[in-house]
């Protein structure tokens, strides 16, 4: 016979699951929810360390879960290992849960590449190219399958409008970076005009896909950040041209609400900048640490840098009125605990 404390919680359990199961249905009824888009994301996940927020993401009913890197941490070229990682992750029973819900997209950063700060020199980013996309249960006919690289997009439609999200690759094609010969940080940016993050043919796809896009939001997800550029840890930073060049495409392609996800830092923060020639300001939204966080964090200079650092376990959520063209942009912490906010209208 059952201990009756166990069949309490299964029934406890399965309430809830039908309570939530009912409230998307009514959700998706609601001609209001039709112009509501909600994206939750996250980044440096360790397998090993118990994660606090699958419940509370499940709970807060996005529309798709977004990986932005270290999915696991491997740091491996044994791809067999590599894949019992991510059998790791597979079976924890909220993911689970998330994964059955909602898609799943993502990228990868170099703890789940193979190789700490590693770049196009890493020798198994092939085969480990693939256990990514295994994880991730890509189909065997998408593009990233027969091609170099991670990177790749997907586009939601709603009766209210629309998101378009890309899955950029900062590490199949990047060039070597530039210690830093005095020690006080770990890299200093490269010589000018050396070096490629993406690499040509990354580039010429997202080019032609941010030129092509309709979509009413456009998210950016790179697993290093964007704007924050002082730091001297990895980032687009390290070379200057090469984020010059992303933010002159953004602006070019004259695509509406492009939004840069980022991860890889171990805290989460905002940061904008008003491009010239863009209608609004860009924002690098980095939300790092779902299972560990740099709790010693003592401050470190970005002047993009909105609000303030919060480096506590945490996870990104994103609600995107697409009739109204605005987005809220939440930092959550354990206990649903909003720990940062800013909105933006597009």
């Amino acid at each position: 016979m059952k201990n009756s404390h166990f069949v309490k919680s299964q029934a406890i359990w399965m309430a809830a699951l039908l309570l939530l199961g009912a409230c998307k249905r009514s959700r998706e009824a609601s001609p209001a929810a039709q112009d509501l888009f909600t994206v939750a994301f996250g980044s440096c996940n360790r397998t090993e360390l118990p994660n606090p927020f699958w419940e509370a993401i499940v709970a807060a009913q996005p529309d798709v879960w977004i990986w932005g890197g270290d999915v696991v941490y491997a740091d491996t070229d044994s791809i067999p290992l590599l894949r019992q990682a991510y059998a790791r992750q597979d079976t924890v029973a909220g993911y689970r849960l998330l994964r059955k819900r909602v898609p799943v997209l993502g990228t990868w950063d170099d703890h789940d590449y193979g190789i700490n700060d590693g770049g196009a020199e890493f020798q198994a980013r092939a085969a480990s190219q693939q256990a990514f996309l295994d994880f991730l249960q890509v189909a065997a006919d998408d593009p990233r399958r027969s091609r170099e690289g991670v990177y790749g997009s997907r586009l939601f439609e709603r009766p209210g409008g629309s998101v378009k999200v890309f899955l950029l690759d900062t590490r199949y094609f990047r060039s070597p970076l530039t210690p830093d010969p005095s020690g006080k940080l770990r890299y200093v940016p490269n010589p000018p005009g050396q070096g490629t993050m993406l690499g040509e043919a990354q580039w010429r796809w997202l080019a032609k896909e941010l030129q092509e896009s309709e979509a009413d939001f456009n998210l950016l997800v790179s697993s290093v950040q964007l704007l924050s550029d002082r730091h001297g840890f990895e980032g687009w930073g390290n070379m200057p041209q090469q984020r010059d060049r992303l933010l002159q495409l953004i602006e070019q392609s004259g695509a509406r609400g492009v939004v840069v996800l980022s991860g890889d830092r171990h805290f989460s923060e905002f940061s904008r900048l008003q491009v010239p020639g863009m209608r609004y300001p860009l924002i690098d939204f980095t939300s790092s640490g779902l299972t560990h966080a740099y709790s010693a964090f003592d401050g470190e200079p970005n002047p993009y840098r909105v609000g303030e650092v919060v480096p506590r376990l945490a996870f990104g959520l994103i609600r995107l009125d697409l009739k109204a063209l605005k987005a809220e942009f939440q930092i959550v912490g354990e206990g649903g605990q909003v720990l940062g906010s800013l909105q933006q209208v597009y």
